[in-house]
């Protein structure tokens, strides 16, 4: 996607796609309405995408059959994939996977217009910024052997269970199971808060996102201007071989900025 080389142009274009009959309108997101689209842009279904302008806001749609269910992982990934690429050229305000409406103009008057200024006014507070997501995972035997050196409680419960059957120390294993959770949890706040710290200065907000996983490390969202990027790279990457041989860190980005705008619904 780029900029449109006429700020100025009109909707004719996109409203002379507008879908009839069966047919509905997909959105997936709002841009500015001085964007193009590529060749290179397609939806769910490998579906052409199209643009729905109106005043200063512009809508990502795809003709959808209205019978045709959605929901599938790979159309959420195509859902995103759109985003991500908008999101990488211009600002853009996420709508909720499997947003439809009934029809181009239903889009224009009943999204665009019923919100113009409010998104307007999102879309300029997210110029220039993208979000990147932080996810760290701890190496299960390294963290376990942090967690038995610092823990006199857990390091005692396993000895006393070693060599002694399952059914022998149901209890005990109960308890060094919570323990050891418990463990965990304490090293992600620290571990999380310690990522943040770190990050904080090349972001402009972030955001902790629950865990996926128990054993989890980190799992943030920041919201980056796009010339601190490349420093905040290379401090996330410098994280990385940080925590090398105790949590495996993974930077996913520039993402749209999904933990920073209120997606709408846009459901008709």
């Amino acid at each position: 996607m780029t900029p449109a080389k006429e700020a100025g142009e009109t909707r004719g274009s996109e409203q002379s796609r507008r879908p009839g009959g069966g047919l509905g309108c997909y959105v997936y997101g709002i841009v500015p309405h001085d964007v193009e689209l590529t060749q290179y842009s397609r939806g769910i279904g490998d579906r052409d995408v199209g643009l729905v302008r109106h005043g200063q806001l512009a809508a990502l749609v795809s003709e959808i059959p209205l019978d045709e269910p959605i929901g599938e992982p790979e159309d959420l990934a195509a859902h995103q994939r759109l985003l991500d690429a908008a999101a990488a050229a211009a600002p853009v305000l996420p709508i909720r996977f499997g947003a439809v409406l009934a029809s181009a103009e239903d889009v224009a008057v009943e999204l665009l217009a019923a919100n113009h200024d409010e998104f307007r006014a999102a879309l300029n507070e997210l110029d220039g910024r993208v979000e990147y997501l932080l996810k760290a995972r701890y190496d299960e035997r390294a963290i376990l052997e942090e967690i038995v050196a610092e823990n006199t409680a857990v390091a005692r419960l396993r000895e006393e269970i070693r060599g002694t059957a399952e059914e022998d120390a149901r209890d005990a294993r109960m308890r060094l199971g919570e323990l050891i959770n418990e463990a965990i949890s304490a090293k992600r706040a620290a571990d999380t808060r310690s990522a943040i710290e770190t990050l904080a200065r090349y972001a402009v907000a972030s955001n902790e996102r629950e865990p996926t996983h128990h054993e989890d490390a980190a799992h943030v969202a920041f919201l980056v201007e796009t010339e601190k990027a490349g420093p905040f790279e290379e401090a996330a990457a410098d994280l990385a071989r940080t925590w090398r041989g105790r949590a495996d860190v993974r930077l996913l980005g520039p993402l749209a900025p999904y933990d920073f705008v209120v997606t709408v619904r846009g459901d008709g």
